[in-house]
């Protein structure tokens, strides 16, 4: 009887084509939106990304990893005098202008690094050496910053260039590999000092203190120790990710916008599937009629229906999937949009398809289970 129900599938091509271009279409919207939701989740926190520690300090009334509400440098020290912390670095992040030798400027995200240890620094280097950035008046510039400060130059920007930071030179004396940030400015990392020398002048400089737990230690209890101890918010890796994708989902309007374009792809999906594989079992009326005069029970004919459904929803899941995944993997990795397609967005993709599926069958269905054998003489 399945191979009766596929063979009626592909005999009808115009309405096959259309079930599986509608499945495809659907799989396509919701797969590309929840991966545009999480690449901009994921561009929300990538300084956390790129200044790998355990345990961030801030301000009290920081939310998120972005919100830059200034502390005491003494309060580091605090935060080392804390039991269980193995050690405690500042952290300048701020947004700065660069100026170009030409004169054009362009906003950039500057990152200070603690003098001594360069705790946080990149560790994906594509040119030049990390410890120059010890010698006078460095930074080191990411990969997106080559593409930005080289716009209209006769050659890319690299290592020996310079620029200006707020009337300050900086030399680049090494490139590397960074996640994109969510403001859209190219990371330049520096010394904490020469960071705060970089930026505008202002009563307090510090940004985050960027901790460890000691050795047998979660990083957990030593983040609530040093709150309790110090006053400060300190949070793990992990929580200071999740407070910050929180922030953005709370206090923006990108979940509705993206979960307008997946609901619209279920219902784009789920309408047209339903309208065709309804049209497909009335063409077919008769088919179903004379099996049914032949002895085939209503079980069986439902069953020949979810076979059918089921391989258009397999069919048209793995080409919208298939096709989602190529432009991620290769047109929109170019950097400039947002893209992170995680496993659970297949499988609650997979869920929607199965329910969309579900729903054109069950169309099809109650039609079935009303239908008389006498049809076939008619």
């Amino acid at each position: 009887m399945i191979r009766i129900a596929l063979k009626m599938l592909f005999g009808d091509r115009a309405k096959y084509v259309m079930l599986i271009s509608g499945i495809t279409f659907a799989t396509l919207l919701m797969a590309q939106g929840m991966s545009l939701f999480c690449g901009l989740m994921s561009w929300t926190y990538s300084t956390m990304r790129n200044v790998n520690v355990p345990i961030w300090v801030a301000d009290p009334k920081v939310e998120q990893c972005n919100d830059n509400k200034p502390m005491r440098d003494t309060d580091t020290t605090r935060v080392r005098s804390v039991d269980g912390v193995a050690w405690a670095v500042p952290l300048y992040q701020g947004i700065s202008m660069a100026r170009l030798t030409d004169g054009t400027s362009k906003m950039i995200t500057l990152v200070g690094l603690d003098n001594n240890t360069l705790i946080g620094a990149p560790t994906r280097i594509i040119a030049g050496r990390l410890e120059d950035l010890r010698m006078p008046n460095t930074v080191i510039l990411d990969d997106f910053g080559v593409e930005r400060l080289s716009a209209g130059r006769d050659r890319p920007i690299g290592v020996g260039d310079m620029f200006e930071i707020n009337d300050r030179e900086a030399r680049i004396v090494a490139i590397c590999q960074s996640y994109r940030s969510f403001t859209g400015g190219p990371y330049v990392f520096t010394t904490y000092d020469r960071a705060v020398q970089y930026a505008p002048n202002q009563r307090k400089m510090l940004s985050f203190i960027l901790a460890a737990p000691q050795p047998g230690l979660s990083a957990h209890d030593v983040a609530h120790r040093i709150s309790a101890r110090t006053g400060l918010a300190a949070f793990t890796h992990h929580e200071f990710m999740w407070s910050t994708i929180m922030w953005y989902i709370k206090n923006t309007g990108i979940p509705i916008n993206v979960g307008t374009i997946v609901i619209i792809g279920f219902i784009i999906g789920a309408a047209i599937s339903g309208q065709t594989f309804y049209s497909f079992v009335l063409e077919n009326t008769r088919h179903f009629a004379a099996l049914r005069a032949m002895g085939a029970s209503s079980g069986e004919l439902c069953a020949m229906l979810l076979a059918q459904a089921v391989l258009v929803g397999f069919i048209g899941y793995g080409i919208g999937l298939g096709f989602v995944s190529f432009l991620g993997n290769n047109l929109l990795r170019l950097g400039k949009v947002p893209f992170l397609m995680l496993w659970q967005i297949t499988a609650i993709v997979g869920a929607a398809v199965l329910i969309i599926v579900a729903i054109s069958a069950l169309i099809g269905i109650f039609r079935i289970a009303r239908l008389e054998p006498a049809i076939v003489f008619r």
